[in-house]
């Protein structure tokens, strides 16, 4: 190794012996690799040397290049550890310490919805069921009467998850209604169940989230009509807002899973956003009668059960009764926001007048 070669090497490792951060390092890495490196520059010198003598440098200056880029990673590892187990032990805790109180604990405003949902159709009798947040796509697409062609079926809407080793596809469920077809293919009518849980969809805005909670409800017997479903519902909402006299409208609509289909809207003020009052209406809720095909898919004969089904997002529902403005806020675990529209573990979920049993 040249002369000046070997300078470059010694000053380099002396240089690496002294940093103590990631600054001074850089800067060591950058004046010898970097484009206007001392290394770099002899690299390029070598186009005007004679061909053996460039042979000979080129080699060494290669060697040279591959044992400083060792070193000079090695040295960044090190200073990583050190700054490491400084850091550990600067945040290190003493786990018998007790700590100062938190104050009292505070459920999340779409988990108490939930339980004030599940509470009023219990006294409706219903019965909570669950399922799971992977489906089949039969589950959740094809047993509900949802065509291949829906445009609820593509990429753009749905988190598809890898096949099954039997071919069997798969998807993060977009509703709870799979948890509906599950009921009936495992329980003999009469059945009359609740149904809260989370869905994802591939949608993200002020008043769409990716994962968001719906609770659907399921009815299955004989001679079950529209007037059984509105009766139900307009108690629901009655008793949710908080309201006996509450607005509510039944409007024609269409959903593959039910027929006929009905949006439903409660009264309220555009300007003031006030519930119950004003002249105008607003959409919370979708339902049916459940489709003669879903109940012959599930094994149901559709002349002797009828049914009705309807759903609802919880974090809808609870933006409107809590005056919440933006969806997103539910996710971002910011104490203060869980602090104002939370609520006390203690405060038990109060039923309101207009609920039947």
């Amino acid at each position: 190794m040249s002369d000046d070669l070997q300078a470059l090497r010694e000053e380099t490792v002396l240089a690496l012996e002294q940093v103590t951060d990631l600054r001074e390092w850089d800067a060591i890495r950058v004046g010898v690799l970097g484009k206007s490196g001392r290394l770099t520059a002899l690299l390029k010198t070598l186009g005007q040397a004679s061909p053996e003598e460039r042979k000979t440098r080129g080699a060494a200056l290669n060697r040279l290049r591959d044992e400083l880029t060792t070193l000079i990673e090695a040295c960044k590892e090190k200073i990583e550890a050190q700054l490491l187990d400084q850091r550990l032990e600067r945040e290190r805790l003493d786990a018998t310490i007790p700590v100062p109180s938190l104050g009292q604990g505070i459920i999340h405003p779409i988990s108490h919805s939930i339980a004030e949902i599940t509470a009023i159709f219990a006294t409706m009798g219903f019965v909570q069921a669950e399922g799971p947040d992977i489906e089949t796509e039969w589950h959740n697409f094809s047993a509900l009467n949802t065509p291949e062609h829906h445009p609820a079926r593509t990429d753009q809407d749905t988190f598809y998850l890898p096949e099954t080793e039997g071919g069997i596809g798969r998807v993060l469920r977009t509703q709870t209604s799979p948890v509906q077809i599950r009921t009936m293919l495992t329980q003999t009518p009469p059945i009359r169940v609740i149904v809260p849980g989370r869905t994802y969809r591939a949608d993200h805005d002020a008043t769409h989230s990716p994962m968001f909670h719906q609770c659907e409800g399921l009815v299955i017997d004989k001679a079950i009509t529209l007037s059984h479903l509105k009766g139900c519902l307009i108690d629901f909402l009655r008793a949710f807002f908080g309201n006996p006299h509450l607005p509510v409208r039944f409007r024609s609509s269409y959903f593959p899973f039910t027929e006929p289909s009905m949006e439903v809207d409660i009264g309220w003020n555009r300007k003031t956003g006030e519930i119950g009052q004003g002249g105008d209406w607003l959409e919370v809720l979708g339902s049916g009668m459940v489709h003669a095909r879903v109940l012959a898919n599930c094994g149901l004969d559709p002349r002797e059960w009828q049914g009705f089904a309807f759903g609802m997002g919880v974090e809808r529902l609870t933006m409107l009764k809590n005056g919440i403005p933006d969806l997103r806020s539910f996710y971002e675990s910011d104490v203060r926001w869980l602090k104002r529209f939370g609520f006390s573990p203690f405060m038990p979920v109060i039923l309101h007048e207009g609920v039947n049993r």
